[in-house]
């Protein structure tokens, strides 16, 4: 059987494991959104220009992928934030104690 200090240890670690994950994952998204934010600079001055390319459909398109890349996948890093460090502003604990003592309350009357 491990004891209390060993298995609060094991969590710990692992709760510092978790916000590394998650920091390395910021730092990808930081760093890869930056290059597609470069590169569709860079490919839209140089080779996609509308005039040369003619088709003003095309640049949109990679405009929305471009743009939404970041949209996207910083809505799920948000979502990995709040699993990593535990953010649950809405049905946390305090709030299910609230709601019991008020459904007591409402019920003693």
């Amino acid at each position: 059987m491990k004891s209390k200090r060993s298995t609060k240890y094991e969590r710990a670690k692992l709760k510092v494991t978790r916000i590394r994950g998650f920091y390395n994952h910021l730092a990808v998204y930081i760093v890869v959104n930056i290059a597609l934010l470069f590169l569709r600079k860079q490919v839209t001055t140089t080779i996609l220009s509308e005039e040369a390319l003619g088709d003003t459909g095309f640049v949109h398109w990679l405009n929305w992928n471009i743009f939404g890349t970041p949209i996207i996948w910083g809505l799920f890093l948000l979502l990995h934030a709040i699993k990593v460090f535990e953010w649950t502003p809405f049905f946390n604990s305090n709030w299910e104690e609230r709601q019991i003592q008020k459904h007591m309350k409402n019920n003693q009357l």
